[in-house]
């Protein structure tokens, strides 16, 4: 009884080293890939649609105030309406985003990355929803195949927020038409990094010391409601959900005109 066992076990040891040996073996270590896995660690699952025309940018600026700015350069059309946990009632505006999408044939895979600058209130079907202008869209698409991926109309995507990244450009301040010197009101835009914009408050020129916040008015507009004349010039400090700040200092010069843009010397570091 003991030899047929070692005879057994000798034949079962055998067999487990020829399957180590054999490539036909049905474990293959290349099917683990972990810096597959690793790299897919950060994506999670969202719905996209897209609006406006084709090639275009959805809408003009939309419900974060950026204007025609989103069909130039550095925006160039790819950007995106955010259902609200994206829009976050507007402090969402200015965030970047890379989506991608493999569930239809025309998709590529690879990341195609937007910036929120519109709302879709609608868009609650799934906890994230992206609202895709059609460039934005078509970009996710093999090349040739853009109109293709559009006609599909909704997809399943995956995405990851990053951090945006302007070369060349600094924080820029577009005073609202509606300013007057009691009020004063601004668009903020093209802030880098990957935080949400948290607060903006205003010093004066007289005022070396304080600092008195602004109220978010919509989208990526900020007001001061002051009640008497403001003296300028203006300073202007960011501060990032992150609880990183930044000091444009005199920015809005004396002689400030509703209207006007701004541009400051700073940007949060990437």
């Amino acid at each position: 009884m003991a030899l047929v066992f070692q005879n057994s076990f000798a034949l079962l040891t055998l067999l487990a080293v020829f399957s180590l040996l054999n490539p036909t073996s049905c474990f293959n270590p290349k099917l683990f890939n972990v810096s597959k896995v690793q790299s897919n660690s950060d994506w999670s699952p969202a719905g996209a649609t897209w609006y406006g025309s084709p090639n275009g940018a959805g809408s003009d600026g939309g419900a974060c105030g950026y204007g025609a700015a989103v069909e130039q350069a550095p925006l160039n059309s790819l950007i995106s309406a955010g259902g609200p946990s994206l829009y976050k009632s507007g402090k969402g505006c200015g965030a970047c985003y890379q989506v991608k999408c493999t569930t239809n044939k025309a998709c590529s895979g690879n990341p195609v990355t937007v910036v929120i600058t519109d709302e879709c209130p609608g868009c609650t079907s799934e906890s994230v929803h992206f609202d895709l202008s059609g460039t934005s869209f078509g970009a996710m698409a093999i090349s040739g195949e853009a109109d293709e991926l559009r006609n599909a109309g909704i997809l399943q995507v995956q995405y990851r927020r990053v951090e945006c990244n302007y070369p060349g450009k600094t924080i820029t301040f577009n005073v609202d038409s509606g300013s007057n010197p009691e009020y004063f009101a601004t668009l903020v835009e093209y802030e880098d990094g990957d935080s949400d914009l948290k607060s903006v408050e205003l010093k004066q020129a007289l005022d070396s010391d304080t600092w008195v916040p602004m109220q978010q008015s919509w989208g990526a507009v900020w007001k001061l409601n002051w009640g008497s004349e403001l003296k300028a010039p203006f300073s202007i400090r960011l501060t990032a959900d992150s609880g990183n700040s930044i000091v444009a200092n005199n920015v809005i010069p004396a002689g400030w005109q509703p209207g006007q843009t701004y541009r400051s010397l700073v940007n949060f570091a990437t």
